[in-house]
């Protein structure tokens, strides 16, 4: 105690408030988001920055950056996000499988890894929040991002594979970081590489523990909280208790890398979606007869909105930046994912990435939207994105939100093991492949889970926000690069699906 009683006026000094070890007019909250304001704010000024484009509505250059990407590669590949479904599925289910193929995991292993780190809290709450600020019309531009981006994510998943390292171990090391480092090198700017690998590496540790832990622990956390009773429940006020239990069976998965992840989130994804889904179908189809007129909402909404700031402009910025962080097409992190994936054919999981846009924006984040229309819950004044959408289910199935509590967790639970393995990468990335680099790393992530629990961390979470756009940066200048590798070994596997018999009949 008296170590720590001599560590006072060091706190003190931080919070520039005195500290009463008896009372304080400020939480334990409200004292770390003071502390950390000034220092989130002047991030945000730099990695959110906005063009003015009327007088009522600013675009983030990021939005732009991300948006132009994904229809720049799609007219690159001509339209192969719009040609390639057919084939992505035949990969999925095996049927160009080999099996001395090199790497850690199946095709859908890795898909069901990468979706558990973007079908989340996102997918609930933020397209609640989407729609009650810019309206049915966002939906649109969010499916319009959704499918653009699929572009993107073929160009980061072909990459990751390509220029993975497997060690002696079979263990698997990659992602963006790798891919910049090694694919920018293999065209003699090595020095480039290794600076945009460490840009990217730095924030991606960053947004593990904010926007891949603690947003998502704390979502669930409330969500809990809210179902079994509010302030009369339980957990009210002793958030750490539930945060202690997922962090044990967090930690527990992790521990066993991106195996032991691909495992859970091979049984947990497809289960959580079924359930998700099945609720949502059963909403718009109490609603059947609206769904017309709903769809019609949505379009015509998308380029010509109602009471929404900035108009066109506005809804288009709000729906595409939910896309973002929905499926995060450009910012790279499920690249990461994907790159353990057994095949020794780089393109053949490029055609797998895509599907992930697919699933998490264009189906369940589109759902979601539906049954926020259909039901007419958005609310211009919402702050609690979670309890909006449960309220939407629950007008028709008035034991759903219950429900949605368990399907929180799961979304929340298998973000946070793939977000877990994504900040892994890049701090061994950073620190070395060592024991002591991925064993330090790990507990740390399961003390934020702790933290993320029990405090209302608002700077945290745009912190984590902040981080995931940042990551983008380095990451696209990189993709743009690389692109014409990617072309080159696009043209090669067509050639080699051509002449393509099964081991069997070899």
């Amino acid at each position: 105690m008296s170590d720590l009683l001599q560590l006072l006026p060091f706190f003190e000094k931080l919070l520039q408030r005195p500290i009463n070890l008896q009372s304080s007019a400020l939480s334990i909250d409200e004292r770390i988001n003071q502390a950390l304001e000034p220092f989130i704010s002047a991030l945000e000024k730099i990695i959110f920055f906005t063009v003015s484009i009327t007088e009522d509505v600013s675009l983030p250059i990021v939005v732009i950056w991300l948006f132009a990407a994904a229809l720049i590669f799609t007219v690159y590949f001509k339209g192969l996000n719009f040609r390639g479904f057919k084939h992505a599925f035949d990969v999925i289910r095996g049927k160009y499988d080999e099996p001395d193929s090199k790497g850690e995991v199946s095709h859908f292993q890795a898909l069901t890894a990468a979706l558990s780190g973007t079908v989340g809290i996102g997918n609930i709450a933020g397209v609640a929040l989407a729609i009650s600020i810019g309206g049915p019309g966002a939906t649109f531009w969010m499916i319009m991002a959704g499918i653009f981006g699929m572009a993107t994510k073929f160009v980061e998943c072909t990459l990751a594979v390509k220029y993975r390292i497997v060690h002696a171990s079979g263990e698997v090391s990659g992602g963006p970081m790798y891919y910049l480092w090694q694919g920018l090198t293999a065209q003699g700017k090595g020095r480039l590489g290794k600076g945009l690998a460490l840009a990217y590496a730095i924030p991606a540790v960053g947004c593990s523990f904010g926007g891949g832990c603690m947003i998502q622990i704390n979502q669930a956390t409330k969500q809990l909280i809210n179902v079994t009773g509010g302030e009369q429940s339980i957990l009210y006020g002793q958030g750490w208790i539930f945060g202690l239990i997922i962090a044990l069976i967090t930690g527990s998965i992790i521990i066993g890398g991106i195996k032991s992840i691909a495992k859970v989130t091979s049984k947990i994804v497809p289960m959580m979606v079924v359930i998700y889904m099945t609720a949502a179908f059963f909403v718009i189809g109490a609603h059947w007869t609206d769904i017309p007129a709903a769809l019609m909402q949505i379009v015509s909404q998308g380029f010509n909105p109602e009471a929404v700031a900035g108009g066109f402009i506005g809804v288009l910025v709000i729906g595409v930046q939910r896309a973002a962080f929905s499926n995060e097409a450009g910012i790279g992190q499920a690249a990461t994912a994907h790159a353990p994936a057994k095949t020794e054919h780089p393109v053949s999981e490029g055609y797998v990435g895509m599907i992930e846009p697919f699933v998490d924006t264009v189906l369940v984040c589109t759902m979601t939207a539906l049954v926020i229309i259909l039901t007419n819950s958005f609310d211009p004044s919402a702050t609690e994105g979670v309890e909006l959408t449960s309220r939407a289910f629950g007008s028709v199935i008035s034991w759903f939100p219950i429900v949605l509590s368990v399907a929180v967790i799961l979304f929340a639970l298998s973000t946070m093991i793939s977000c877990s393995y994504y900040g892994l990468k890049a701090w061994t990335y950073i620190f070395g492949e060592n024991k002591v680099a991925d064993l330090s790393y790990k507990l740390i992530f399961c003390i934020f889970v702790v933290i993320g629990s029990s405090l209302s961390l608002t700077s945290v979470f745009r912190f984590g926000d902040a981080m995931a756009f940042a990551m983008c940066a380095p990451n696209i200048i990189g993709l743009y690069l690389l692109a014409p590798v990617v072309k080159r070994d696009l043209k090669e596997y067509k050639s080699w699906i051509k002449h393509y018999k099964p081991t069997s009949a070899k």
